[in-house]
């Protein structure tokens, strides 16, 4: 039975609304932030990234084409409440199993539609990311106060692997160490076809673990929350560093890279979560349209020597990829991967494995 659910952000401001998936038990709270992508609501809905989030789609139609499960982007879905304009009850789609609705019972992720979406993200672009709750009873202006000071905790031990895994493979150039701090299936699917074979490790190896498992090349996974929030994974890294075994850092990972090499991220206004966010290499001169997730970014001005600007975002002028004199590696904000959206960039998967060559080369010369 749909209920009347009200979403309150932390400046005061209410929408109401009717509930579907989960059931609303008590107050569900999180960070709202809002995705522009018109498709991808599945690999959206199952990102490791979006844990503790509160998800706005400003496309107003979604579910249309229903739930599968080869389009997961993880085991389940992460996020705290899902807020769409609208849901499609009857899916149409040959691939489609389930509805959204469904799914989302079966996943404990309550939902919101009925509220005016594309309101809700003014708000957001103009004020900033703000926290929300989604609750049964009717808020008062004064029960916002106690919003501000909630705070996504434990982001990448939520949602990491427990244990070391290998990835089944055949015959492979390549063996990659993928550290895990929440990563896509579909990076790991890149991997694969570039006749890697990939061993995943838990956030909270070590670098001699990694090193031990004799990687050609690392790679650094996406993940949720704020980077500051790991010194740990940071000062492994670092070491890692050192190691000159080729790293490619994605998302989370190439923040965290970009910390273990002395640069320094800070909280964006209010993110860059879309399918076509437009990039500059500044290598080429040559511009690409990527898909993104993240709320943080690394600092023009924090980089040090021997670690450069490679990729610029041309909407905001905010660091989209680096470059390391150090060490064999590369660091990406955006998704090359894509899943969803534009696979403009997946040349990138093969620098990393030229880049693992080169060594290999080098090594037996």
């Amino acid at each position: 039975m749909q209920q009347t659910v009200y979403l309150q952000l932390e400046d005061g401001s209410c929408y109401e609304g009717k509930s579907f998936g989960a059931p609303l038990d008590g107050d569900r709270v999180g960070e709202v932030v809002f995705t522009t992508a018109m498709t991808g609501y599945q690999e959206t809905l199952t990102d490791p990234s979006y844990f503790g989030q509160m998800v706005v789609q400003t496309f107003p139609l979604i579910g249309n084409y229903g739930i599968n499960a080869s389009d997961f982007e993880s085991e389940k879905a992460h996020l705290s409440a899902y807020i769409v304009r609208e849901w499609c009850p009857q899916p149409s789609n040959f691939r489609s199993k389930t509805d959204l609705d469904t799914f989302l019972k079966e996943q404990g992720v309550p939902g919101i539609f009925g509220v005016d979406t594309r309101s809700i993200t003014r708000r957001i672009r103009e004020r900033g990311v703000m926290n929300g709750r989604l609750t049964l009873r009717k808020p008062e202006a004064p029960d916002a106060l106690s919003l501000s000071g909630w705070k996504i905790k434990n982001a990448v031990s939520s949602v990491t692997s427990r244990s070391v895994r290998q990835l089944p493979s055949g015959l492979s150039r390549f063996h990659v160490v993928v550290w895990d701090f929440g990563v896509k299936h579909g990076i790991l699917r890149h991997l694969q076809s570039l006749d890697c074979s990939v061993t995943t490790v838990p956030a909270g190896a070590s670098a001699e673990e990694i090193l031990s498992l004799s990687p050609d090349g690392i790679l650094l996974g996406n993940g949720p929350g704020d980077p500051r929030d790991n010194p740990s994974i940071v000062a492994q890294l670092a070491l890692l560093c050192r190691s000159r075994i080729p790293i490619f850092g994605i998302c989370l990972g190439h923040q965290l890279l970009a910390l273990a090499n002395g640069a320094d991220t800070e909280k964006l206004k209010y993110g860059h979560r879309s399918a076509n966010q437009p990039v500059r290499d500044l290598l080429t001169g040559r511009d690409y349209i990527t898909s993104q997730n993240h709320g943080y970014t690394v600092k023009n001005d924090s980089l040090p020597p021997g670690c450069s600007l490679r990729f610029l975002n041309l909407n905001d002028g905010t660091c989209e990829g680096l470059s390391y004199e150090a060490f064999p590696g590369l660091s990406v904000q955006f998704h090359p991967e894509a899943c969803p959206g534009p696979m403009d960039s997946s040349f990138l998967f093969e620098e990393f494995v030229a880049m693992m060559a080169e060594r290999r080369t080098s090594i037996c010369h």
